[in-house]
């Protein structure tokens, strides 16, 4: 996947710490061990080992946990674009399956394609590490919704 362009200037200079607060606060993320590898303007980059508890029938990861860490590495690639008082919904995602996910861990490298003002178009790429190589096995893209004024955190009550 190319990097993002280098017109890509974030709104908030403390974008990567506030995606990586952000990421840190998602209990799923927690729950299956997901790492935040990377963070950069209008990129990240989500990585997972493997553990027979993601696995479908055949012991390949299973696309649900696929489509999972797609859709953490295109939303933050674009919550790293966005206001710092501000949150971050997807709005609808496509998940094409290329390839069976047969690896000792998924890496998902998310990069944004254009971002707006109030929606942001993202694509995500998802490898399947094995023996040192990565192949591809599932692609997606993204439309997110920025709320301005919405922190980004669970409100209390």
């Amino acid at each position: 996947m190319e990097q993002a362009p280098s017109t890509f200037c974030p709104k908030d200079p403390d974008y990567a710490e506030r995606v990586r607060a952000s990421f840190a606060r998602q209990s799923f993320m927690a729950h299956l061990g997901a790492e935040l590898a990377e963070v950069g303007p209008g990129r990240c980059t989500v990585s997972l080992l493997y553990r027979e508890e993601f696995t479908q029938q055949h012991k390949h990861f299973h696309g649900g946990v696929i489509g999972t860490l797609a859709d953490n590495a295109a939303g933050y690639a674009a919550f790293s674009l966005m206001p710092a008082e501000s949150t971050i919904l997807t709005v609808e995602y496509k998940l094409n399956f290329v390839a069976p996910g047969r690896g000792e861990r998924l890496i998902a490298r998310g990069l944004v394609l254009r971002p707006g003002r109030t929606l942001s178009v993202a694509r995500a790429e998802v490898y399947a590490l094995k023996d040192g190589e990565e192949r591809l096995c599932a692609t997606a893209l993204e439309t997110l919704m920025c709320l301005p004024g919405k922190p980004d955190r669970a409100s209390a009550g």
